[in-house]
């Protein structure tokens, strides 16, 4: 749970530069890969991740209008990925302006429970890094380049003049 605003804004911004580049290794072709026969495809669940801040957001009075959250899925990733920087930044942008530390005690109902705003925000950091990890496995069966986000991906080490660790 967030208890301070900068808190959030600093590991937010470092989220959303992660996944924004997870999204920039998407392609119109890759977001159709799917999870299984029947299942989310990696451009659905990319959306889910845009989606999700508006949605959750405007459970805590916060209003984001950069992305419909109930929009269709874009047809391009190209679309996906400048909406998610849009609405992350917008984000941001609005935590700053608008809630204190002392706003993120306040409590709202989400999804039948009642949270913290600071819960809130947390849920919303755990719910990225969930799909963004199911992302990095889509994308490497479409073929794509995988960045590294917590470290080199397999094929930056060379690029960091390191050895390739044993898988």
């Amino acid at each position: 749970m967030f208890r301070r605003i900068n808190d959030f804004l600093d590991a937010y911004r470092s989220l959303a530069d992660g996944t924004a580049r997870l999204l920039d290794a998407m392609d119109d072709r890759s977001m159709r890969q799917p999870v299984a026969e029947g299942h989310r495809t990696l451009g659905r669940i990319a959306w889910h991740l845009v989606t999700t801040v508006p949605e959750m957001m405007a459970r805590t009075g916060l209003p984001l209008s950069s992305v419909d959250p109930h929009a269709p899925p874009p047809a391009s990733a190209a679309e996906i990925v400048s909406s998610y920087r849009a609405v992350s930044r917008e984000l941001a942008d609005a935590l700053a302006r608008d809630w204190t530390d002392g706003t993120l005690e306040k409590t709202d109902d989400m999804y039948g429970e009642t949270w913290p705003r600071g819960k809130t925000l947390a849920a919303l950091v755990s719910h990225e890094m969930h799909h963004r990890g199911q992302m990095t496995v889509l994308l490497r069966q479409a073929g794509a380049r995988v960045p590294g986000l917590f470290g080199p991906s397999k094929e930056e080490w060379a690029e960091y003049g390191m050895q390739e660790p044993p898988y």
